[in-house]
């Protein structure tokens, strides 16, 4: 049987051999066990022809086995531990991704989306408990002042009631949804595509290091990896799954952060879109996913929010004007108020027939309207409570 260290050495390995979400290495994995797929990828017997090549190719890069404890020592030195399935932290819920299926298109980044053989992880949290009640906050790098302030208020608000955000780590929308976690004291986790040791873009490395001194960093590329273009959209599955929800707060027509909208609805997680100016070239693939995608819910802020992703359903307040003495009336009483003149007075047969209603009807509720301080009487007539008539109060 194969010690913990071998397992790790062998999933790491197979990580840096293909990139992460192929999934026939994740059916290997599945049927072999990690050690025996990574002997049987190493002596070329890939179930396909396209592996082959790719693991070929990494093979005359170096060594697996030796790239990988290179790697494993580096993050030793830098205070980056691995999480593989079998430890206690591993979030179950990135599982959810053996069912992820996007139909309609075939580049390889929207076929391949195994889950992850492990996670580089950089922070004081256990992932899994990170990520237990965590939202993501994802949308445009060129965010407008509307989207920061958002974002910002989104992020303030989550943390404030213990939830995790999670974005990441891009300049924008991701930087003002962490930035305002940890103005809120909250923990935060910036999934990244590409090593932990050098979070991109170099501009947030601050924030990055904010992020990874009270939250995590996140990625499954080995410490050192660089950030190529196709790793944001399988970075951006991870997001989807790792979640209770997502938020996307702008995007433009074209844009990944609408790419991770869509994998939290394959996987059946809530997803909100928060809308924005229709002039706004910053809202329309926003706006798009709710015209195009009937499970996307439209939110204007946190409590909605709240509502989509809560486990008990903390349901958010229906918006509304403000109150009214006249809400708790009923329908006769409220008849009566209506039918009273706006200025002057009436008597009460007159009122009676502008009512619709008997006479002693009438008489009854306006019994009641002069308790409420809607209606005073006078010596020939009712007329409504203005500031000029209103009773003085007694005292």
């Amino acid at each position: 049987m194969s010690t913990q260290e071998e397992l790790t050495l062998a999933r790491v390995a197979l990580t840096w051999l293909a990139e992460p979400g192929t999934r026939s290495v994740h059916r290997l994995v599945d049927e072999l066990g990690p050690v025996t797929a990574l002997d049987l990828l190493l002596d070329g017997g890939a179930p396909e022809q396209g592996l082959r090549d790719a693991v070929a190719a990494r093979g005359r890069a170096g060594d697996a086995r030796a790239v990988a404890a290179e790697a494993l020592q580096r993050a030793d030195r830098l205070g980056v531990r691995v999480v593989i399935p079998d430890d206690d932290e591993w979030p179950a819920t990135v599982e959810h991704l053996r069912k992820l299926r996007l139909h309609g298109t075939h580049r390889r980044v929207d076929v391949e989306t195994a889950p992850p053989l492990c996670f580089w992880v950089r922070g004081p949290w256990p992932l899994a408990e990170a990520l237990d009640r965590s939202v993501a906050v994802i949308g445009a790098r060129a965010a407008t002042p509307y989207g920061t302030h958002i974002a910002t208020d989104l992020g303030y608000g989550l943390a404030d009631r213990d939830w995790t955000v999670v974005s990441g780590g891009a300049f924008g929308i991701d930087a003002a949804a962490h930035r305002g976690a940890l103005n809120a004291g909250g923990l935060t986790v910036a999934v990244l595509a590409c090593g932990v040791d050098r979070p991109y873009p170099m501009g947030n490395a601050a924030l990055f290091d904010r992020i990874a001194d009270t939250g995590l960093l996140v990625s499954e590329w080995l410490p050192g990896a660089e950030p190529l273009r196709p790793r944001f959209l399988i970075r951006n599955r991870v997001i989807a799954a790792g979640t209770r929800g997502t938020v996307l707060v702008e995007a433009a027509a074209r844009s990944g952060a609408t790419q991770t909208t869509r994998r939290a609805i394959a996987l059946h997680r809530p997803a909100m879109v928060v809308p924005g100016p229709v002039t706004s070239a910053m809202s329309v693939g926003a706006h798009e996913m709710l015209r195009e995608q009937p499970e996307a819910r439209l939110v204007t802020g946190l409590a909605q929010v709240l509502e989509e992703v809560g486990r008990i359903g903390e349901l958010a307040p229906t918006p509304r004007g403000p109150d009214r003495p006249t809400d708790l009336l009923d329908d006769e009483a409220r008849s009566i108020v209506e039918a009273m003149p706006r200025r002057g007075r009436v008597g009460v047969d007159a009122l009676a027939s502008r009512a619709g209603l008997a006479v002693r009807t009438v008489l009854r509720k306006l019994s009641l309207l002069e308790e409420l301080a809607l209606v005073v009487r006078n010596e020939d007539g009712y007329s409504l409570v203005t500031p000029k008539n209103r009773p003085a109060a007694a005292g």
